[in-house]
């Protein structure tokens, strides 16, 4: 607890949750990300610069523009003068005021911040949902490069850390801009394995699934051609069929693409397509002005590990995000959200088990508002098969054990008390299940609760019985 806190008897969770209350029964909304980032900086008495340089923002934007958008809207939903200055002094006596308020009518229900119909925290965010935690400045970057000619956001992270989510958001996001907007997205796991292992086969399939996104009569067969080759056929579609047919905007966005870099005998060709694409979407080498209104976006879940030549990959182009883990800021703005009132103790508790891991601080709580259970039950159960963790670790446990040679790498990650360098494939593959960190060649166990988990489990049957 910092001594500006200290002195004023009021931590910062707590300074939090009462102006976020406050903000959101004035607006119906909650603080944003970068708020939640000025308030606590003001609370420490940070000044601006410092305050911009910890969430990577111009320091005159925070100074001129998300600071004094912040004391208004607090001074708005607080109903008194808010200032850099005076915040500390104005919430402490809010806090003041309903700690007396509950000491004479005890029988008046503790409010949430919000009466949240609480979705299980499986797979995508639904774009209406208070639970989406912003990781500034990914989504303005992101928002503002789709809105661009010919661009390309390439998003990068590993399993369940909340790219899909982020890509759906950018699609929307490109539609409200534009009414003559398009968009597909589009997940390569739909596709057959068998696809894969043919290119002409594979990109038929690319065509027909995205004509069949669009709602598009179906003409991929009247486009593919024996005299052309495969990638000229389903460039012609494109450039004769789709982008004619939609007349504006079309954002495609390519999820999963991970599931190419298994199979480098279509890989090479159908990466170098994409570049291509790119290419004539940004500087319009081919003279067809219908290539500017493709933009693309590429999710995947780790480093590319299959050989491309620089020059014909898509991977070195465009904008690249890397999806990281949340701060414990966030983490404390996403508690709030939940309606969950947890100790500073409790929340770096939590930090130092699953690291900020997105999916598995939904787990914990989604549980936890649900009062399923309580805190010292989640935390004394989760690295064990009667914890809440149970099935996402069952799910990492079945992979390992059936590549076993997976398995042994990541065994050698976890009994080492130092980074561990392993073969690359090796590395990128634990790295995209999200067990590992990568830290330049080397790795290490991403979270104390897979190392404590997988340390047990991975273990020769005989050895764990004794």
């Amino acid at each position: 607890m910092t001594e500006s806190i200290q002195e004023q008897t009021i931590t910062f969770e707590t300074a939090l949750k009462i102006a976020d209350q406050a903000v959101f029964a004035k607006t119906q909304r909650h603080l944003k990300n970068i708020e939640v980032v000025v308030l606590r900086g003001a609370l420490l008495g940070q000044k601006y610069d410092k305050i911009a340089a910890e969430c990577d923002y111009a320091p005159e934007y925070i100074k001129h523009d998300v600071g004094p958008k912040l004391w208004q809207i607090l001074s708005a939903s607080l109903g008194e003068k808010v200032s850099k200055t005076n915040l500390m002094a104005v919430l402490a006596q809010r806090a003041s005021e309903e700690l007396t308020i509950q000491k004479f009518s005890p029988s008046l229900p503790v409010t949430s911040p919000q009466t949240l119909e609480l979705e299980s925290p499986v797979g995508v965010i639904p774009l209406d949902s208070a639970l989406y935690m912003e990781r500034p400045p990914v989504e303005s970057r992101c928002y503002e490069e789709i809105t661009r000619d010919g661009a390309l956001i390439r998003i990068k992270a590993p399993s369940q850390m909340g790219k899909t989510s982020l890509m759906v958001r950018i699609l929307a996001h490109a539609q409200q801009q534009n009414l003559s907007v398009r968009t597909v997205a589009l997940s390569l796991q739909r596709a057959e394995s068998a696809i894969f292992h043919d290119l002409d086969k594979f990109l038929r399939w690319f065509c027909a699934a995205i004509t069949r996104k669009l709602q598009l009569p179906h003409k991929v067969e009247d486009y593919w051609s024996e005299t052309f080759g495969s990638k000229s056929n389903c460039t012609a579609y494109f450039e004769d069929c789709v982008l004619p047919e939609i007349n504006g905007v079309l954002v495609l966005a390519l999820d999963q693409v991970d599931e190419v870099f298994l199979h480098p005998e279509i890989a090479d060709d159908f990466f170098t397509l994409l570049r291509s694409w790119y290419e004539e979407a940004a500087y319009g080498d081919s003279g067809n002005p219908r290539w500017q209104n493709l933009r693309l976006v590429i999710v995947h879940s780790t480093e590319v590990y299959i050989p491309l030549d620089i020059n014909k990959s898509p991977f070195n182009v465009g904008l690249a995000i890397e999806l990281q883990t949340f701060t414990l800021v966030q983490v404390c703005n996403l508690a709030q959200r939940y309606g969950l009132n947890l100790s500073e103790n409790e929340l770096s508790e939590l930090m130092q088990l699953v690291d900020g891991h997105p999916y598995l601080v939904q787990q914990a709580f989604y549980h936890l508002a649900q009062q399923y259970l309580t805190f010292k039950q989640l935390i004394q159960a989760a690295v064990t098969d009667a914890g809440i963790y149970s099935n996402h670790l069952h799910r990492h446990l079945r992979s390992l054990q059936e590549h076993p040679q997976l398995a042994a790498a990541y065994e050698e990650v976890i009994k080492s008390s130092i980074p561990v360098e392993l073969e690359q494939t090796l590395a990128f593959k634990l790295h995209s299940m999200g067990l590992v960190k990568l830290q330049g060649n080397q790795v290490i166990s991403s979270c104390e609760l897979y190392r404590q988990y997988f340390e047990e489990a991975l273990k020769p049957t005989a050895t764990r019985n004794l």
